[in-house]
């Protein structure tokens, strides 16, 4: 069990939790500063006060001027929110990664994977003038009986639902695009329409448009030909939108974050895509090689901060080039590697969500910063005006500071809220507190027995 990556996600999770974040560095420098001017200064607080009896404001500075509210501001929250990102599926690589995705403004979403599921199914079967649909669905499942390509699996499950057998194809052979056998003396070729085009095979005029359309819209398409004639165009939809796709643009949109859709597929079917999930056709672009979306990543990265979400392995270099890289849905390693967020599972609003949490983290680590500084300066300043000389309130209110700090911290580990984390708190201490003293009652009468 603990080989499996099940084991190493929950390792990286702990790990992840435990990474201070950039900011608790700074606050961690401005400490090493802020504590030796507190140890000479609460002294000198004393000398300059000009009474020698005095000595109790030189114990008190010491004690309310402590930054412990200050140490705990950012890695509470960080470590809440880590976990709470952790339990709802997506595993981010410590608290930069929560502090870069709160200031996002620019998500960049790949279309197949992200979006759409990426598996191709099957919406028409043009046929050539006096060829019937059943023969050259059996034809093309005897081509395919040995393939894996997603285009053989949908192509298999069609088959198998009507009830279809494959025709007997020998001699397979892996072409350029595509793939070619015998049926008793003639040779079959199943493809893309341009390599079999290109190996010599006729096609009508009827099956040319139905080409032309279906690259119009996007589509993919394989040609189906026997004897050098094509006999049916297969044609395959990939944009089966995720369910939720259209929910997370919206809620990215209403976060004040822009939105861009990158694909390598064809610019027109991508616009056409883009309005389907409430994007405008502006904001969609196509005809981009891996390399490209890297390019347009890395210079979109100049002006805004951004975000990138892909499943496949031509992602892996756009996610490096981003602020925030999201793997959605991945086994790549590669993508693992270059991703700064996992999200193993395929649900897409998981984005909007964690950009909502990362926002919400960055708003309470900076109520927390204002909580413990504004506490301090309240402290010290009524310590040098002599406002309070009690050191039992200095304790309590320093110490109630970092109580506050955590609890607001902790509010983001889950949805119950303050109050409701407040008297889960106080019944937990309740019932253990009870348990500790019957422990403690059960323990004394057995010695008592004993003796």
């Amino acid at each position: 069990g603990e080989n499996t990556k099940l084991s190493g996600l929950i390792d990286d999770v702990h790990s992840y939790r435990d990474k201070p974040p950039r900011l608790q560095g700074s606050v961690e420098v401005f400490t090493a500063i802020w504590i030796p001017i507190v140890l000479i200064g609460a002294p000198l607080a004393w000398f300059l006060s000009g009474d020698a009896s005095n000595w109790k404001i030189m114990l008190l500075l010491w004690v309310v001027a402590c930054p412990c509210a200050l140490l705990l501001a950012a890695p509470v929250p960080h470590a809440a929110s880590l976990a709470n990102a952790a339990h709802s599926g997506a595993i981010a690589r410590g608290g930069d990664v929560l502090e870069r995705l709160g200031r996002v403004d620019l998500a960049l979403l790949d279309k197949t994977g992200t979006l759409t599921s990426g598996r191709p199914r099957l919406t028409e079967v043009v046929m050539a003038k006096g060829k019937k649909k059943d023969s050259a669905m059996k034809l093309a499942l005897g081509l395919e009986a040995r393939s894996s390509h997603p285009y053989a699996e949908v192509i298999k499950s069609a088959a198998a639902e009507g009830g279809l057998s494959a025709s007997n194809v020998v001699g397979h052979r892996d072409g350029e695009a595509g793939v070619s056998g015998k049926m008793g003396s003639a040779k079959v070729m199943f493809g893309k329409p341009d390599w079999l085009i290109k190996e010599g095979v006729k096609v009508e005029a009827n099956l040319k448009k139905a080409i032309d359309k279906a690259i119009q819209e996007g589509h993919g398409t394989s040609l189906l030909s026997k004897s050098g004639n094509a006999i049916a165009l297969f044609v395959f939809v990939h944009d089966d939108i995720r369910e939720g796709a259209d929910a997370l643009i919206k809620d990215l949109h209403s976060q004040r974050v822009n939105v861009e859709l990158l694909s390598g597929d064809l610019t027109s079917a991508v616009e056409a895509f883009g309005p389907r999930v409430g994007l405008p056709a502006a904001a969609c672009r196509g005809d981009l090689k891996p390399q490209d979306k890297a390019e347009w990543v890395e210079a979109r990265a100049k002006t805004h901060v951004t975000m990138m979400a892909g499943d496949g392995f031509n992602d892996a270099a756009a996610l490096a080039n981003s602020d925030v890289g999201i793997a959605i849905g991945s086994g790549e390693q590669v993508n693992l590697d270059a991703a700064d967020v996992l999200v193993p599972g395929d649900d897409p609003r998981l984005i909007g969500r964690l950009i909502h949490l990362a926002k919400k983290t960055r708003r309470i680590v900076a109520q927390n910063i204002l909580i413990s500084v504004g506490i301090t300066i309240l402290l010290v300043w009524s310590v040098v005006s002599q406002f309070n000389d009690q050191l039992w309130i200095g304790v309590l209110v320093h110490e109630a500071s970092a109580i506050l700090v955590i609890l607001n911290g902790a509010r983001l580990s889950g949805e119950k809220g303050i109050f409701a984390m407040i008297i889960e708190l106080i019944s937990d201490l309740w019932r253990d507190t009870r348990e500790a003293f019957s422990s403690l009652i059960a323990q004394r009468a057995a010695r008592m027995e004993r003796a």
